[in-house]
């Protein structure tokens, strides 16, 4: 008996170069966007090192490569976003962001919108101030 290899998220976001295109459309929207105005304030002033922190995540979440882990550790990503004041309007502009650089895809509609769910749980998972 054969079996098909199952094809991973990061292959179907178009893999290195996909996930490479999704942060740089993510990051573009988040600097120049005033609807990223408050989640572009919590960040440093050049975004390289996020950008170049969420392309190893992103790798490593949709199936590809583990470069996040290969290189920090276990990601423990409330606790690292621990010190950043993140409440749900911060998370409301992260991903309008993400959902305006997924949109940018040339991705299946109903893969473009599982991945944009399971990226909004993430996003709220990251939540750590009382409103």
């Amino acid at each position: 008996m054969t079996t098909t290899p199952s094809i991973t998220p990061y292959q179907l976001v178009g893999g290195e170069q996909g996930v490479h295109s999704l942060v740089d459309r993510f990051y573009f929207f988040m600097d120049t966007l005033p609807e990223a105005h408050g989640i572009r304030l919590i960040h440093q002033k050049s975004l390289n090192g996020a950008r170049d922190k969420l392309f190893k995540f992103l790798s490593g979440w949709l199936g590809g490569p583990d470069l996040f882990v290969e290189q920090y550790g276990h990601p423990r990503l409330r606790m690292r976003h621990f010190t950043f004041q993140i409440g749900t309007s911060e998370r409301d502009q992260w991903m309008f962001c993400m959902n305006k650089a997924l949109n940018e895809l040339p991705l299946d509609p109903e893969f473009r919108q599982n991945l944009s769910l399971a990226l909004q749980d993430l996003a709220t998972h990251m939540i750590n101030k009382d409103e």
